[in-house]
């Protein structure tokens, strides 16, 4: 069988949506012989008749029925292929690092829509602590990090600030003495911050759970572990400020870092994307 012409295929689904050539014709701007000729070469390339015709009636033959699925997804592959080629001349592999409670909320479809407009550039994404992925960064091991910072450093390019605090499940009674703490190990900043704070106000405390994820802290607050330190905005659910007394903990910033300052066309196009849409990863 040759090659199935897409005009071919889009005048054959006009005349089976308009139920006549005529009809089909005017759908498409064409003449009614031009419309009856794509139908006749379809008809002719795969050697089965298509409709079945009488002086009232046009009908689909059993061969027409099932080319009417083939011709759209024919039309769909080719619609995709040239929005491939056409819309993303980009190619290229960037190494993300992105902080752990981030990856959680609206970070991850800022990336799916990044790579359905770029879907030539390849992306690798690397979940961690900020300040472990700073490491990796200055190894040559991340090419952008999407990570918190202390007030008044200075790398990176801010996103926006955030407010650190206490919090626990819902109808939380009380924290009590010595304050159990649920936290990422070290060297997280928002463990720093917390006990920092605690000390400052010569508050007993405990660690009452450690976790490398934030799935893994969220279910030990939720369990009445303890309570976490935790950017305001970027909470899991269920999980809710604590105010009971405990020492105020200050803010973080967010902000991406790229470690090259002259960046890569695909770098620059993730970075627009992810400026962008800074307003949409927090709440």
């Amino acid at each position: 069988m040759n090659m199935l012409d897409p005009e071919q295929l889009r005048t054959f689904l006009a005349v089976e949506r308009a139920g006549g050539f005529t009809a089909a014709g005017r759908v498409l701007g064409l003449r009614q012989s031009t419309v009856s000729g794509h139908i006749a070469r379809l008809e002719q390339a795969v050697g089965r008749e298509l409709f079945r015709r009488d002086t009232r009636n046009l009908a689909l033959t059993a061969d027409g029925a099932a080319m009417v699925g083939f011709a759209r997804n024919i039309l769909d592959a080719q619609a995709q292929a040239d929005r491939y080629f056409s819309e993303s001349r980009l190619t290229g592999f960037i190494r993300l690092g992105a902080s752990d409670d981030l990856v959680t909320l609206d970070l991850p479809d800022v990336l799916v829509e990044f790579q359905r407009s770029y879907p030539a550039v390849d992306l690798e994404l690397v979940v961690g602590l900020s300040e472990n992925l700073k490491v990796r960064m200055a190894a040559g091991e991340l090419d952008m990090m999407v990570a918190k910072r202390l007030p008044g450093e200075q790398h990176g390019e801010l996103l926006w600030q955030d407010r650190l605090v206490w919090a626990g499940r819902a109808g939380l009674a009380g924290v009590g003495d010595p304050v159990p703490v649920v936290t990422y190990p070290p060297p997280s900043l928002t463990r720093h911050m917390a006990l920092r704070a605690l000390e400052r106000e010569h508050r007993s405390w405990r660690i009452a759970c450690v976790s490398d994820s934030q799935l893994g802290l969220q279910a030990a607050v939720l369990a009445g572990l303890g309570v976490v330190p935790h950017a305001e905005t970027l909470l899991p659910q269920g999980l809710y400020p604590v105010d009971d007394g405990l020492p105020e903990l200050g803010e973080l910033e967010f902000v991406l870092v790229c470690r090259r300052s002259a960046l890569s066309e695909p770098e620059q196009a993730l970075r627009d994307a992810i400026v962008a849409n800074a307003r949409r990863m927090h709440r």
